[in-house]
């Protein structure tokens, strides 16, 4: 009895094997000609009609997630008081801002090229690419216990224009949480 199940599970493995293989193949070109494999594979552009229709959500969506990471993890910690010496969680604190600073110098980033598609956006964000630019090195600020109180304005500061940017060329921002594994990710 102890044989079956074994040759059972090699049976299911090979029926689930062929599926998929199959099923790959069914997916294929539906050219006439019957279409090769550098022809599917090649990746298509985007077309600039395309990114400029979803810069405002892509702006919106790094926007947001900039300023949820920066308010949770930056923000209100530091009002909280984690970061002063000798505060109980105070190196943990420490890393997770961190982190969110660099996620939120990089989702800033990302939105300020989002914002590049849309022409009333970028003329609304292109003014704040210097802010953005001085959030740089923040991370490394955070992670390091070197932080204060211009530093906290400064991100509240930039958060707050890309905000006001986003509202006026009608993409508004609202902050959303990245989560953990986004923030190392």
């Amino acid at each position: 009895m102890p044989r079956s199940v074994p040759l059972r599970r090699l049976l299911v493995a090979l029926l689930l094997s062929c599926t998929v293989l199959v099923s790959t193949t069914a997916c294929g070109s539906d050219d006439d000609n019957g279409g090769s494999a550098s022809s599917s594979a090649s990746p298509s552009g985007t077309s600039s009609a395309e990114a400029q229709k979803f810069a405002k959500t892509r702006f919106v969506a790094n926007a947001g997630l900039a300023a949820g990471a920066t308010y949770q993890w930056i923000v209100k910690p530091y009002r909280a008081g984690k970061f002063k010496k000798g505060a109980d969680g105070r190196t943990f604190a420490l890393v997770k801002a961190g982190l969110a600073g660099g996620f939120a110098y990089n989702r800033l980033k990302a939105a300020s090229e989002n914002a590049k598609g849309d022409p009333l956006l970028s003329k609304a964000v292109a003014p704040l690419t210097a802010g953005i630019a001085s959030l740089k090195g923040m991370a490394t600020k955070l992670r390091n216990g070197e932080f204060g109180d211009g530093d906290v304005g400064a991100f509240e500061s930039v958060i707050n224009d890309i905000k006001d940017a986003g509202k006026s060329a009608g993409a508004e921002v609202q902050d959303k949480v990245p989560s953990t594994s986004q923030l190392s990710g």
